[in-house]
C-alpha cells in the first residue's frame, strides 16, 4: 500500500512539475517561437482628418511591413510615399508638403508585447490587452498607450487591431508647418490632428500563407486587400497635367535653403532637389523655369541680383545631376512678386523662395 501511495505521489509531483514548466511562460514562449511576419495585403493603417470643420477624409498607406520576433518585440514600418488619399495630386501634396518624405521617408511603430498576456490566446481566441508603443515620425518619437484586440485566427495567423481611434496631434511631430502648407495649397482649413486606426495580420514565419484567412474569420482582411497600388508614385513618364501640378507643389515646400545673403546651396536642400531631378526626368520635352524670390530687406538692385544667383545655383545643381541645361531657365525676380506681406518674420520667410514653373 505504501508503495502505491508513493507511486501516486511521484506521479502527482511530476504533473505539477510539468505544469510549472509549461504554464504560462513556456506556452507564451512557444506562441512567439519562430517569429511572426506582417502580411501587407491583409493589413491596413488608416487615418481620418477633418477640413473646413465638417468634411472628414480617410486616407491609408499602400506599403507597410513589419514583424514580431521571438521575444515579443514588434516593429511596423509605414512607407509614407505610399500615402493613399484616392487623388494623385493630393497624394503628392501629402508627400512633399506635409510628411516631407524626401527627408523623412517612413514612420516606425515599435512595442514590446507581454508574452504572458497571450499565453491563453489559442483557447480564448480573442483578447484585449493594454499596449505601450512608440511612434517615430518626422524625426520625433512619442509614446502612446492604447488597448489593442488580438485575435487568434489559426495556429499560424493572428490579427492585431486598434479597439478605438488613436488621436495624433500634428504639433507633436513638428508637422504644424505642413498643415499650413496644405491649407494654402488647397484653400481649406484643416484641423491640426488626426485619428489613426489599424488592422494588422501576422503570419508565423514557417506557417500557412495568409490566403488561408477567410472573410468570416477576419472581416478586416477583405477591406485591407482593396488598398490600391495606384497610391504609389507612378513609374515612367508623367503627363503634362501631372507635371505642372507637381512643380506647383514643389514650389510650396520651402525646403531649399541658403545662408543669409548667400547663394551657396545648403546641403539640406539636396533631398528635395534630388526629387525634383526625378520629376523633371519624367516630364520629357518640358522646359522648367527656376524662379528666385526675396523679401524686401535691402535694395531692389541687390535683391534682384541675389535672387538671380540663387536661381542660378539651383539650375547648376540640376545640371550637375544630368538634367539638360536647355531644359532649365533661371530667373531672378527679387522682391517684385511677394506672396505675403513683408511686415513680419513669417511673411518675409515665405517671400524668400524658389519656384518652379513649366514655361514651354
Amino acid at each position: 500500500m505504501n508503495g502505491v501511495r508513493f507511486a501516486w505521489k511521484a506521479i502527482f509531483l511530476g504533473l505539477v512539475t510539468i505544469a510549472l514548466f509549461q504554464s504560462p511562460a513556456s506556452a507564451s514562449e512557444a506562441f512567439f517561437k519562430g517569429g511572426w511576419t506582417l502580411q501587407r495585403d491583409a493589413s491596413s493603417l488608416r487615418f481620418q482628418s477633418v477640413k473646413n470643420l465638417t468634411i472628414v477624409e480617410s486616407s491609408s498607406f499602400a506599403e507597410i511591413e513589419g514583424g514580431i520576433d521571438e521575444t515579443g518585440s514588434a516593429k511596423v514600418r509605414i512607407y509614407l510615399d505610399s500615402i493613399d488619399t484616392k487623388i494623385d495630386l493630393r497624394n503628392v501634396r501629402m508627400r512633399f508638403l506635409f510628411f516631407e518624405t524626401f527627408e523623412f521617408p517612413e514612420a516606425v511603430i515599435t512595442t514590446q508585447i507581454d508574452a504572458s498576456a497571450l499565453a491563453d490566446l489559442p483557447t480564448a481566441k480573442r483578447k484585449i490587452i493594454p499596449l505601450d508603443f512608440k511612434l517615430d515620425l518626422h524625426g520625433i518619437s512619442k509614446t502612446y498607450q492604447s488597448n489593442v484586440a488580438v485575435t487568434y485566427l489559426s495556429e499560424d495567423l493572428v490579427a492585431v487591431s486598434s479597439t478605438a481611434p488613436i488621436s495624433v496631434a500634428a504639433s507633436d511631430f513638428n508637422l504644424g508647418g505642413g498643415i499650413k502648407k496644405l491649407e494654402e495649397a488647397a484653400g481649406v482649413v484643416i484641423v491640426p490632428s488626426a485619428t489613426v486606426s489599424f488592422d494588422f495580420v501576422f503570419a508565423r514565419k514557417a506557417g500557412k500563407p495568409v490566403q488561408s484567412v477567410s472573410a468570416d474569420e477576419a472581416p478586416q482582411v477583405a477591406a485591407a486587400q482593396s488598398a490600391a497600388s495606384t497610391a504609389l508614385e507612378p513609374e515612367g513618364n508623367l503627363d503634362a497635367e501631372a507635371c505642372i501640378g507637381r512643380f506647383e507643389i514643389l514650389s510650396r515646400t520651402d525646403n531649399i535653403y541658403f545662408p543669409s545673403g548667400s547663394s551657396q546651396l545648403d546641403p539640406r536642400s539636396q533631398p528635395l532637389l534630388n526629387s525634383l531631378v526625378d520629376i523633371i526626368t519624367r516630364c520629357p520635352g518640358l522646359v522648367i523655369e527656376v524662379g528666385g524670390h526675396t523679401d524686401s530687406d535691402g535694395s531692389d538692385t541687390s535683391n534682384k541680383a541675389l535672387s538671380e544667383r540663387r536661381a542660378g545655383a539651383v539650375k547648376q545643381y540640376l545640371v550637375s545631376k544630368k538634367v539638360p541645361e536647355s531644359r532649365i531657365k533661371s530667373v531672378g525676380y527679387g522682391e517684385s512678386r511677394p506672396v505675403a506681406p513683408n511686415t513680419s518674420a513669417e511673411g518675409k520667410q515665405r517671400n524668400r523662395r524658389i519656384e518652379f514653373v513649366v514655361v514651354e
